[in-house]
């Protein structure tokens, strides 16, 4: 058994179903990284700013998106934490993004690599 669940060089390319089922892991996966990472941006933002749960939302989703602050921070303690924040942001969307793409890249490149059977004659 595989730790990935992808297929090996030698066997079929994977049907659409099991495809499917690969991405929905693969988003579920990203969700579980992006939504606590949410989470932690809102609150961080609502006791470090003092600002609404709308606008902790809003900054928080904005930064780690990568699109940048929404508003203008006031308080050290809320830059401080705004940098750390965009820093931790900018690995977890790499990350998500890395397990986001893994099955498409694998189904694609294991399109040009299967074995055929005229290969093996």
């Amino acid at each position: 058994m595989s730790l990935t669940k992808f297929e090996k060089r030698h066997q079929k390319v994977a049907t659409r179903i099991a495809f499917a089922e690969r991405m929905a892991r693969a988003i579920g996966l990203a969700m579980v990284l992006i939504v606590p990472s949410l989470v932690i941006g809102i609150a961080g933002y609502m006791y470090f700013e003092g600002m609404t749960l709308t606008d902790a939302f809003l900054n928080a989703s904005m930064i780690l998106s990568s699109m940048g602050p929404a508003s203008q921070l006031h308080s050290q303690a809320g830059k401080i934490f705004a940098g750390f924040y965009a820093l931790y942001s900018g690995l977890i969307v790499v990350i998500a993004t890395g397990f986001v793409l893994a099955p498409i890249f694998h189904r694609v490149l294991h399109k040009f690599h299967v074995e055929t059977s005229r290969e093996d004659s």
